[in-house]
C-alpha cells in the first residue's frame, strides 16, 4: 500500500520502539532461606546464654534439682520416699531415701536428726560455716589481747591456731627459752597462767564444748620413778583445765580432758623437740540443738532429745565406753548364755 502523503504542517510520525525484557531468577543472597538459618542461630545462641547465666545464677544443688526435675523416668522410683517435693525444695531425687526414722517407713521410734537445724547437707554446712565466722572473731579477740599487754606480746610465737575434725585447735607451745610447767611438773609457771586466763575470756564468747590434750616430748623418765610421760601429759591437762575454771570456764563446757604423751608430736621428725611440750585447747564444732541461730522452730520434746544426746557429760562417757577395750563387767541387761544351776556353788573346790 502506498505510504499516505504528509502534509505540509503535519510533523514527521516518531518511530514505535518495543522492549522485550526477559525475567531471569535471582542470585541465592537475594532469597529468603538464609534468613530462616539466622534466625535458627539467634536463637540458639540465646538459647546458650541463658543456659550459661542459669549455672552462674544457681546453687549446685538446685542444678541437681533442675536435671532431676527434666528425669521423668525418675519420678516412679522416688515417688513414695522422702526424696525431693519440688524444683528448688526437700533433697534431690537421686539421694537415698531419709525419712524421720531410721527403722524405715511405719516404724514410729523417735530418732534424733544429725542435725537438728536443717538436712545433713543444708543444716550442717551452715552451722560450719558460723562456727568458722566466730573462730575467726575468737583468734582476734585474742590476738589483740595478748598485744595489748606487754607481758604477753612476746609470747604471740607461742599460740597456734589450727582447724581440725574437732573444731579450732589453741595449741600454746614450748621452746627453748619459754616452757608452760617446771620441769618434770603440772606446776603452771605465772606467765602460762595468765596466757590461759586470755585464752579462757576468749573462749566464754562461744558456749561450744572443750577438749583439753596434753602433749609431752619424747625424752623418757629414768627408771625407778612413778611419773612417766602418760601420766605427765594428762596430769598437764588436768592442771589446764583448772586454770581454765579458774578463770571463768565453766565445768560443763569440758567434754575431755586427755594425756597423750608423746603419741602426737608438733614437730614429726623430731620426737625430742621442745615445741613437741604444749597444750592443746580444741573449741569442739556446734552440735544440732546447741545452735541458736537454726533451732528456734524446734518444738519442746526435740530440744530437751537433743540437749540430752549433746551433754558433754554423756558424750564423755559414751566415747569412754568404746574405747574401754579390757573391762571384764558384764554389761547390764545381758543373759547369760550357760549359767551356774540353782544350788550348785560358783566357788571353786580343791584339786
Amino acid at each position: 500500500m502506498a505510504e499516505k502523503k504528509r502534509g505540509a504542517n503535519e510533523p514527521e510520525p516518531r518511530p514505535i520502539i518495543v522492549k522485550k525484557i526477559i525475567v531471569e531468577g535471582h542470585g541465592g543472597h537475594h532469597g529468603g532461606a538464609w534468613k530462616v538459618a539466622y534466625a535458627d542461630f539467634v536463637t540458639a545462641m540465646m538459647a546458650f546464654f541463658l543456659l550459661m547465666w542459669l549455672l552462674g545464677a544457681t546453687t549446685e544443688k538446685q542444678r541437681k534439682g533442675l536435671a532431676d526435675y527434666f528425669t521423668p523416668t525418675l519420678v516412679q522410683m522416688k515417688e513414695n520416699s522422702a526424696g525431693s517435693n519440688g524444683m528448688f525444695g526437700g533433697d534431690s531425687m537421686m539421694a537415698k531415701d531419709n525419712f524421720p526414722t531410721t527403722g524405715g517407713q511405719g516404724n514410729l521410734a523417735i530418732t534424733i536428726p544429725r542435725d537438728a537445724t536443717g538436712t545433713k547437707e543444708q543444716g550442717g554446712k551452715a552451722t560450719r560455716a558460723a562456727d568458722r565466722q566466730k573462730f575467726e572473731s575468737i583468734k582476734r579477740d585474742l590476738e589483740a589481747r595478748m598485744a595489748r599487754q606487754p607481758g604477753m606480746a612476746k609470747l604471740r610465737k607461742n599460740v597456734r591456731f589450727t582447724e581440725t575434725r574437732e573444731g579450732l585447735r589453741i595449741d600454746l607451745i614450748d621452746e627453748a627459752d619459754f616452757a608452760m610447767f617446771a620441769m618434770g611438773t603440772d606446776r603452771l609457771i605465772p606467765q602460762a597462767r595468765a596466757l590461759i586466763s586470755e585464752v579462757a575470756t576468749a573462749l566464754r564468747t562461744m558456749p561450744n564444748p572443750l577438749i583439753v590434750r596434753g602433749h609431752t616430748d619424747g625424752l623418757p623418765y629414768t627408771s625407778g620413778q612413778t611419773m612417766n610421760n602418760w601420766t605427765l601429759s594428762s596430769s598437764r591437762a588436768e592442771s589446764t583445765r583448772r586454770a581454765l575454771a579458774d578463770s571463768g570456764i565453766g565445768n560443763d563446757r569440758f567434754a575431755r580432758i586427755e594425756g597423750v604423751a608423746d603419741r602426737e608430736p608438733f614437730i614429726k621428725g623430731n620426737a625430742y623437740d621442745p615445741r613437741n611440750r604444749r597444750m592443746s585447747i580444741i573449741l569442739g564444732w556446734t552440735r544440732g540443738g546447741n545452735d541458736t541461730s537454726g533451732g528456734d522452730d524446734l518444738d519442746a520434746d526435740t530440744k530437751a532429745a537433743v540437749k540430752a544426746r549433746d551433754n558433754p557429760i554423756t558424750v564423755a562417757k559414751e566415747q569412754a565406753r568404746q574405747l574401754d577395750m579390757g573391762g571384764t563387767a558384764l554389761p547390764s541387761g545381758v543373759t547369760l548364755m550357760n549359767p551356774t544351776p540353782a544350788g550348785t556353788s560358783s566357788k571353786p573346790g580343791k584339786h
